[in-house]
């Protein structure tokens, strides 16, 4: 009775208005596709949008992607008696005019501050700078990295002011973007060739469990092939040429 009934039902639906069945499937792609264009999100096809449904597990590529790909301040501890402030002065009167990534960090965050003019800059190779501030030497040095930081080490006439933590930042809709698709049932995946402890730094900040660290650009796409290998669904996520296979 039941197949019957529903028999019917279909031939009613068929006979009485045929373009609804015909139209709502592409009318469904149409729209799909469309508001993810305006989300800079392309669909190759519609196979691909009905695919996305069904997956179990998103691996995101780290740097540019889950990050915002350039180093950025987190942390200024200024020693006794000293004050971040002064850290921040004497670190970016160092690196002013210079265009090493760790250095426009260090001057961004000082933006708004009085910087002293410094002379006699020495590039320490791999190590660090020095300058001469006010008759005083300045250094800077780089010998510690911790909890995928770089740690800076700030001094100035023989005695040491603070240490400045610089990493690379993530971006401010990361951590929503990992919590809702954690709420659909979705496992997250981190991929990158930094370190364990920067990736591990990382994936805590945003609540990734599943990490894929020290991974060499060749060798993302076998990491997929091993999430694949125990049967989940799999989508990556990246920025770059390297995330393309």
């Amino acid at each position: 009775p039941l197949l019957f009934a529903l028999t019917l039902t279909i031939t009613v639906f068929v006979i009485a208005c045929p373009d609804a069945l015909g139209l709502a499937t592409p009318m469904a792609v149409m729209v799909g596709t469309g508001l993810g264009a305006t989300h800079g999100i392309l669909f190759k096809n519609a196979g691909a949008l009905e695919d996305a449904t069904k997956l179990d597990v998103i691996v995101f590529d780290k740097t540019g992607t889950l990050t915002m790909g350039q180093p950025r301040v987190v942390e200024v501890v200024a020693a006794a008696g000293r004050d971040e402030d002064e850290v921040l002065r004497t670190a970016a009167s160092v690196e002013r005019g210079s265009d090493h990534p760790l250095a426009l960090a260090i001057i961004g965050r000082a933006e708004g501050l009085d910087v002293p003019e410094a002379r006699a800059f020495l590039n320490l190779e791999g190590k660090g700078a020095q300058a001469e501030i006010e008759s005083e030497t300045a250094l800077l040095g780089n010998r510690l990295k911790g909890a995928g930081r770089t740690v800076v080490h700030v001094g100035r006439g023989g005695n040491i002011l603070g240490l400045i933590a610089i990493a690379d930042a993530a971006r401010p809709s990361a951590k929503a973007t990992v919590a809702k698709l954690r709420e659909r049932g979705v496992e997250v995946a981190m991929l990158t060739g930094d370190n364990e402890g920067t990736a591990k730094r990382i994936a805590a900040e945003l609540g990734i469990d599943i990490v894929f660290a020290d991974v060499l650009p060749g060798q993302k796409a076998d990491k997929v092939k091993e999430l694949q290998a125990q049967g989940k669904r799999v989508g990556m996520v990246g920025d770059g040429v390297n995330d393309a296979p």
